[in-house]
């Protein structure tokens, strides 16, 4: 996650903590601050069913309306609990499918908070009665996420099912009676970032202060639409009107919480911003960068998955590689098995990455962005992320660098 209310605009938001090694921005008593991002245990993205009331075309994991077979008992769920807690993880964010279609979701809940554990809920939002947000309050969840990917029927057209954008913006406002802090998730495609400003206006009229954008993973049903993410061109036009959006913000007086998700590359883009416009801020950025090391620190060290199967990946996307089961070995144990090739690399992913990521200038603070993406284009976990937006005069790769490159077969088709 890159947060740009943090980097461009300098305001203290929760989770900087652990983002950025920053004491006073949301660590609870107990919580150790990590001295370096690599130190970091995961965040665990937590598919606990494949049961879901919409029908949602860039689903990363093709979950549907029944629940899968073998999904995992609420005892083997608390089991996955108490190892989490052991393991010193500091987060799991329960997902679907829908999650709140699971009966057993708020006992779940309960037994992960009871332990120490912070309990989020990443949910399309439409099963949030005023009921249902109460127990969210009650079962002391520390932050749920909404998905909404446009306005009205541009919502209802990603998500396969009339009337969802209404039914989630009343989930929303149940939430916010409730005293349940919220914030939204929208996935930027070609098919809806034309409604962005739309969405901002939103954002803004509803009160809402957290806003996460998620660059587009082909992954799961989302791979039928891989043709529809945004060109380069158009990554950097919705980066730039999020920058505005979140400065006039800041301007405004308003407190707000704004990241952009699954491209680091944005970070390397607001500090080069920086430099032209605040240099001595950019320094203070480019610090905060190279502590959280973007990608490198990401899939397979700061972040975790665990499926509906028991099965773990090195992410949410990564559902086409298992680790392991945790029906077979505790998720503490699958993690840290370097045995793996895959999980060894992303371990140490410098000795690894291909192609122009490889000489990057700014390796340090990116590290190389999105090793799924770049696995799901080009059939290679170590090339270059497809989606990185940045030009090679931007990046440093000058003629002697693209002809070392030619040189070791490390060219790769980058689309526009």
């Amino acid at each position: 996650m890159i947060n740009i209310s943090k980097l461009y605009c300098d305001q203290i938001t929760p989770g900087d903590w652990l983002r950025y090694g920053m004491a006073g921005s949301g660590e609870r008593k107990g919580e150790s601050i990590p001295k370096k991002a690599s130190e970091r245990r995961p965040i665990v993205v937590w598919n606990i069913t494949r049961a879901c009331n919409l029908k949602c075309v860039h689903c990363y994991n093709d979950s549907g309306a029944c629940k899968a077979s073998d999904e995992l008992s609420t005892a083997e769920a608390k089991g996955i609990i108490d190892d989490l807690v052991q393991f010193g993880v500091p987060s799991v964010l329960f997902s679907g499918g829908e999650p709140l279609m699971r009966t057993d979701l708020f006992e779940l809940i309960g037994y992960a908070v009871e332990r120490g554990m912070r309990a989020v809920i990443s949910t399309n939002g439409t099963l949030i009665t005023t009921e249902k947000a109460r127990q969210i309050k009650q079962h002391g969840v520390s932050y749920v996420g909404i998905s909404l990917d446009g306005i009205g029927p541009v919502n209802d057209r990603f998500r396969g099912v009339t009337g969802a954008f209404v039914k989630a913006v009343e989930g929303i406002k149940n939430c916010q009676d409730a005293g349940v802090r919220i914030g939204l998730r929208l996935t930027l495609t070609g098919k809806n970032v034309q409604d962005l400003e739309s969405l901002f206006d939103f954002f803004e009229s509803q009160q809402i202060e957290r806003a996460c954008f998620y660059h587009f993973v082909p992954s799961g049903r989302g791979g039928a639409m891989a043709d529809e993410d945004l060109t380069h061109a158009q990554s950097r036009q919705a980066v730039e009107m999020i920058l505005a959006k979140t400065r006039s913000f800041k301007q405004a007086g308003r407190t707000t919480d704004i990241l952009t998700v699954d491209n680091h590359v944005d970070g390397v883009y607001v500090y080069l911003k920086l430099k032209q416009e605040d240099s001595a801020r950019a320094d203070e950025v480019w610090k905060l960068l190279t502590w959280n090391g973007g990608g490198m620190y990401s899939s397979g060290v700061g972040i975790g998955c665990i499926d509906f199967h028991g099965k773990v990946h090195p992410d949410q996307f990564w559902w086409h590689y298992d680790l392991g089961n945790i029906r077979e070995r505790p998720f503490s144990q699958i993690w840290m098995d370097t045995g793996n090739p895959l999980l060894r690399g992303l371990k140490d992913r410098r000795n690894y990455i291909k192609g122009r990521c490889r000489l990057c200038q700014f390796f340090d603070v990116c590290g190389g962005s999105l090793r799924v993406r770049a696995d799901l284009h080009f059939g290679d976990p170590w090339a270059p992320d497809p989606a990185c937006y940045l030009t090679d005069a931007e990046i440093g790769l000058d003629e002697a660098k693209q002809a070392e490159l030619l040189r070791t077969g490390e060219v790769f088709q980058m689309p526009r």
